[in-house]
């Protein structure tokens, strides 16, 4: 790779680091092609990207950034995990990893948080935004369509017992 190229590679990853909420490392070493393409491809639906990264490339591209703080976990076959949905990435990563034993979590940040393994595993249960949201709409619904049925109630009773006595009085 020529200097202009790593300096575009820089200037790329960075400006992902500057937009992001979240960021997975984790180590790749024995995955296929294939399983590394299908991993992207989830990665991708749910919103979030899986880049295998050069470490001493992304160090320099994390200077200055939120994620600096995550230097030290690019040691090794290192790639990237990233999403501004902060559970998107994890619930994919670790979904993926519990198929597939060489893919190894290491660590990562949420905004200026930093995580351990175990704690992007907590994170992965937790509820997408887009399923928080469905929640919340739920909720907020729920109100309504019981008010709307409350409302309903009684002209559909009297409507009822008015319907009995006209029967028996035939």
């Amino acid at each position: 790779m020529d200097r202009n190229t790593k300096k575009q590679v820089v200037s790329d990853m960075n400006g992902v680091f500057n937009t992001t909420t979240t960021v997975i490392v984790a180590h790749y070493k024995g995955l296929t092609v294939a399983e590394v393409t299908a991993l992207r491809t989830k990665m991708r639906q749910n919103g979030a990207e899986f880049k295998v990264t050069k470490n001493s490339l992304t160090k320099l591209s994390l200077a200055n950034t939120q994620f600096e703080n995550l230097s030290s976990m690019f040691i090794g076959p290192t790639a990237i995990a990233y999403s501004n949905d902060p559970v998107a990435a994890a619930k994919v990563l670790v979904d993926f990893s519990k198929d597939n034993e060489n893919l190894v979590i290491l660590g990562g940040m949420l905004k200026e948080q930093v995580m351990s393994a175990k704690e992007v595993n907590s994170l992965a249960t937790l509820p997408s935004i887009d399923q928080l949201r469905a929640k919340i709409l739920g909720i907020l619904n729920t109100p309504a369509t019981r008010i709307a049925g409350l409302v309903q109630a009684p002209a559909g009773q009297l409507a009822r017992v008015i319907g009995a006595y006209a029967s028996k009085g035939n």
